[in-house]
């Protein structure tokens, strides 16, 4: 399965760190373990859906824990019966 999250949270940081609240929720990406991009409009996650529908809740609801006041998350989702694309197979011709 691959899912694509983009956090919006209102504000999307501090006036110290402007985007903390975003680079929060894309470390609980990184500390999944879980293969993933970070993508300027959002981040691509690669893996099971048992660990991936809980771990893009946990990445939405960090936004808010972490002092957001509101937040709307767009997400993504592709998940094929067997075999489905891999984050490379759909990426890697685009890559220089």
């Amino acid at each position: 399965m691959i899912i694509e999250i983009q956090c919006l949270p209102s504000p999307a940081g501090t006036p110290d760190n402007p985007y903390a609240f975003i680079d929060g929720a894309i470390k609980v990406i990184q500390d999944s373990g879980c293969e993933y991009e970070v993508d300027a409009l959002g981040t691509t996650i690669q893996g099971e859906p048992d660990v991936l529908w809980p771990l893009v809740r946990r990445v939405h609801e960090s936004c808010l824990a972490s002092g957001a006041r509101g937040l709307v998350s767009v997400i993504k989702v592709e998940q094929a019966a067997t075999n489905g694309p891999t984050i490379d197979s759909l990426t890697s011709k685009f890559r220089g």
